[in-house]
């Protein structure tokens, strides 16, 4: 074992060239693949004051692909599309990741969520779920308190 001593100076060099030189572009066993050899679509969760905002980016949906569904806390986004593989004469692909034929992604959510009033919209490939929060759960004000 060798002992490497990091620039302070510098600390984000080295994490920069691992980054961009220590990856593996043709490598299909990265951990945005799935077990079906089709990428699983990207997620962003956003929290404000009143809930939680899931966005799923799945461009090339129809908003009937989609299946959400919470189950003891648990909200699960799936789609079963049927992808046809047409390929032009002349054409290879060495990788195809536009094809999300079917994928599911879970999340377990807090005890702070109103199940009752989840929502959902689809637009621009972009899938929307929002998770309003229980009004206990919101924040409250700040209570001035008098000194006597």
């Amino acid at each position: 074992m060798t002992l490497v001593k990091r620039n302070e100076d510098f600390p984000m060099w080295p994490s920069i060239f691992n980054d961009f030189f220590g990856r593996n572009f043709l490598d299909f066993t990265s951990k945005n693949f799935s077990a079906t050899n089709t990428t699983l679509p990207s997620v962003n969760i956003i929290e404000d004051n009143d809930q939680f905002m899931v966005e799923l980016a799945a461009p090339g949906f129809e908003k009937t692909d989609f299946n959400i569904e919470l189950n003891n806390n648990v909200l699960t986004i799936s789609s079963d599309k049927k992808v046809e593989n047409e390929t032009k004469e002349g054409e290879c692909y060495s990788r195809k990741e536009f094809s999300y034929q079917s994928f599911s992604r879970s999340f377990t959510l807090p005890n702070t969520i109103d199940g009752e009033r989840i929502g959902a919209k689809y637009d621009q490939g972009i899938l929307k779920v929002s998770l309003p929060k229980k009004d206990e759960a919101k924040p409250k004000p700040a209570i001035q308190i008098a000194i006597e």
